[in-house]
């Protein structure tokens, strides 16, 4: 929450200059609140695991925030049953005249298709032109960040050698990001993936900021001015286990599974992993909530777009 400051007060620059949340009294005095209306897309099969997770790190705060769920009508989930569905999530023609404060949209386990192969890509593409209109910043996660710079900038994505699969420390590239306020000088951040994003292709555009990345993992964040556009290739959503529960997995289909880096004491998958991530995936999203939703967003939602 931001810290209220008479108008001029002498320190008040300097708390601007360092990203801390101020707001002038004459501001606070005139200032309308109300519930952040925030949309989740929830593109992976484990829905309710997913749904849990992200309602964890958008709970994390002062904050009230009234959370709705969507999934795509193009592709029937295997894996979450239709009562859950018909029960707590809404489809895009359901909500595609209302607007939000934010969106989130998660990953997908489909990385190593071509786009345009997703069974669902048509009804995301939609989803994404609308999203500019009727959302104020939209935070897109792992797959979901590298469909979005791919529709909205053409930027290719890349299939890796080996599979990224582990925790990586990360380091903010960009001076005094908002969006990484109070992070350590070294982060660390889960990735499961197969595919990455060229930093040198993100560096061509304009319109993109790079925020942070990893020697070994690649980009870690970047966004587009304002924040109306963030995109994060990692998972700082995941759960102390959701690592393990993938390496155990795929070891039981028999697949040519690397034990995940940095994660389990010495290697080993028989003792309990190490989490180093958890701090900084809240201070993620309470300063994504904070700075580029509640301290922008319209008082009446309707304004947005």
């Amino acid at each position: 929450m931001p810290i209220k400051i008479p108008n001029s007060l002498p320190a008040a620059k300097t708390l601007q200059d360092e990203n801390i949340f101020i707001m002038p009294e004459t501001r606070a005095a005139t200032q309308d609140i109300r519930p952040l209306r925030i949309l989740l897309l929830n593109l992976m099969p484990t829905k309710i695991e997913t749904e849990t997770q992200f309602a964890r790190l958008l709970g994390n705060t002062p904050l009230q925030v009234e959370i709705e769920l969507m999934h795509t009508v193009s592709h029937q989930s295997k894996n979450t049953s239709a009562e859950h569905l018909l029960s707590f999530y809404k489809t895009f023609d359901e909500i595609k005249k209302s607007r939000y404060d934010g969106m989130v949209i998660t990953g997908a386990p489909v990385e190593q298709m071509e786009f345009e192969k997703v069974e669902y890509w048509g009804e995301l593409c939609e989803i994404f032109e609308w999203s500019k209109t009727h959302v104020h910043s939209t935070f897109h996660i792992c797959w979901a960040a590298q469909a979005g710079l791919y529709y909205h900038f053409g930027i290719p994505k890349k299939q890796l050698p080996e599979k990224l699969f582990g925790v990586f420390p990360h380091r903010v590239s960009y001076k005094n990001p908002i969006l990484f306020r109070g992070f350590d000088d070294v982060f660390y951040a889960p990735h499961s993936r197969n595919s990455t994003i060229d930093t040198r292709d993100v560096e061509k555009i304009p319109e993109l900021k790079i925020l942070a990345s990893s020697d070994e993992a690649g980009l870690y964040a970047c966004m587009t001015q304002g924040g109306k556009q963030i995109f994060v290739t990692g998972h700082s959503e995941y759960d102390p286990g959701t690592l393990a529960r993938e390496y155990f997995r795929d070891k039981e289909k028999g697949l040519d599974i690397q034990v995940p880096k940095n994660y389990f004491p010495n290697d080993d998958p028989a003792q309990p992993p190490i989490v180093r991530w958890r701090a900084h995936a809240n201070l993620l999203f309470s300063n994504w909530l904070n700075y580029f939703v509640y301290q922008t967003t319209p008082f009446d939602v309707e304004e947005i777009g």
